[in-house]
């Protein structure tokens, strides 16, 4: 059976989120981007009006705005539902400082995504698709990010999952960034040492950064993963390619 809408809960993330989750500076936002899971996400919208140069995939973007909108309308209230019985698992402040706020905030992104989403798909840049398996070249973009899919469904997905993942993402990318590190339970993911030491074996570095972003309480770190720049390796390859004199 395919992918059906009604296995989703659409919950979109704002474009702050995105710069302070990842840590995504000026200099990132100029580089080809990709948000691997992004649903109803305003970050592409947003930076797309800004010059930036990024694309979105993710299972829902087969559905038709309609159809999207009507999803968030009938499961909204049930994660709201959700989030008040677990507030005291969240961090409350100047950002969002009550359990009411998340929700307009979740809305708000959610109407820049949905305003923009014929548009950018007419555009390419909302592509349907889903890890483990992307539809792009090898090295087609500068970074990838995943927010709020690999580890957070650690329960779900299986560590071999999450490797497949993350290895098709640094096909296409020569950055990944993932963000939180936590499951469900606001606990570490299982994954995560056996993933980090996997590719730390084949020639990736692997570092868990802090970031400017906390909402899931314990929730303020990314995993960063590129490959690792061995000069002896680069300096024989250039060898190689160079022509005899």
């Amino acid at each position: 059976m395919g992918f059906t809408l009604d296995k989703v809960v659409p919950w979109g993330r704002s474009y702050d989120e995105y710069i302070r989750m990842f840590g995504l500076t000026e200099g990132d936002l100029v580089l080809h981007i990709l948000g691997c899971g992004d649903g109803p996400a305003a970050f592409n919208s947003a930076l797309s009006k800004r010059g930036g140069n990024v694309v979105s995939v993710d299972p829902i973007y087969v559905f038709d705005t309609a159809q999207i909108r009507s999803r968030v309308s009938d499961t909204y209230e049930a994660v709201m539902t959700q989030m008040r019985k677990n507030k005291n698992d969240y961090v409350w402040g100047r950002a969002i400082p009550s359990v009411e706020q998340p929700g307009n905030v979740r809305m708000s992104a959610m109407e820049i995504f949905l305003a923009d989403f014929e548009t950018g798909k007419q555009e390419g840049r909302y592509i349907a698709g889903e890890l483990p398996s992307l539809p792009f070249k090898s090295g087609q973009f500068d970074i990838a990010l995943s927010s709020h899919f690999l580890f957070l469904y650690s329960a779900h997905l299986s560590a071999e999952f999450h490797l497949q993942a993350l290895q098709e993402m640094l096909r296409v990318a020569r950055e990944v960034r993932v963000f939180p590190l936590l499951a469900l339970d606001s606990t570490p993911s299982s994954h995560l040492d056996f993933v980090s030491k996997h590719l730390e074996n084949h020639g990736f570095g692997v570092e868990v950064k802090r970031v400017p972003y906390e909402f899931q309480r314990g929730g303020n770190e990314m995993l960063a993963i590129k490959p690792v720049y061995n000069p002896v390796f680069e300096r024989d390859c250039a060898k190689v390619r160079s022509p005899s004199i």
